[in-house]
């Protein structure tokens, strides 16, 4: 294996080639270096995952990674809206380097947030019956997914539930958790709210 192999590929292949003098017009060489130079810190600064879109407007947007909370102003609107999921490329603008910009969006999807009037699962009533007020259990839906149940004061159990559901924060873990669907349902008068990360 030649010793410029690497994750780069044919980028750190053209670079060894200039470095042993593959090139003979001082011109030309200097500027495919400076191509290398660019093409290879392109790669190594562009940055993939899963982000939420928390601001959009005619002319920038603002990504939010959901793995690592950074948040990353784009220089323009890729067509987003606010509250979009992508699973996307981005890398620094140049020659600043502040604003960021798409270099590819694997695939977009909505999280769709519904306040139901269906009650509580028996699984999420037997757990809140074993837990005080105040705590909240996390539980592992079968397949894809995520179930909490929340138990708080039951003259509360409207506003907890209201307060899911304006929460940024729900937006992020349904992300995280490849849901496209919160589904939120509420027991009054035991104070249960039973918030389900769906898949579909």
């Amino acid at each position: 294996m030649p010793w410029f192999s690497g994750p780069f590929g044919s980028d750190a292949e053209d670079a060894a080639s200039l470095a042993i003098g593959g090139e003979t017009d001082p011109a030309e060489t200097a500027s495919k270096a400076r191509s290398v130079r660019r093409r290879l810190h392109d790669r190594m600064t562009e940055k993939t995952g899963t982000f939420l879109v928390t601001h959009a407007d005619e002319g920038s947007a603002v990504f939010r990674d959901v793995s690592d909370g950074q948040v990353h102003t784009m220089a323009s609107n890729p067509d987003v809206t606010e509250h979009d999921v992508l699973d996307a490329t981005i890398q620094p603008q140049p020659p600043m380097e502040v604003a960021w910009e798409v270099v590819e969006i694997e695939e977009r999807r909505a999280v769709e947030l519904v306040d139901t009037d269906l009650a509580p699962t028996t699984q999420a009533k037997e757990i809140a019956a074993e837990q005080a007020v105040g705590e909240v259990e996390r539980v592992e839906r079968a397949g894809d997914g995520e179930i909490h149940v929340l138990s708080v004061p039951p003259e509360r159990t409207a506003d907890a539930a209201a307060d899911v559901l304006d929460d940024t924060g729900t937006l992020e873990r349904a992300a995280r958790l490849g849901a496209v669907r919160v589904e939120v349902r509420t027991d009054d008068e035991d104070g249960v709210v039973n918030v389900r990360y769906l898949p579909d």
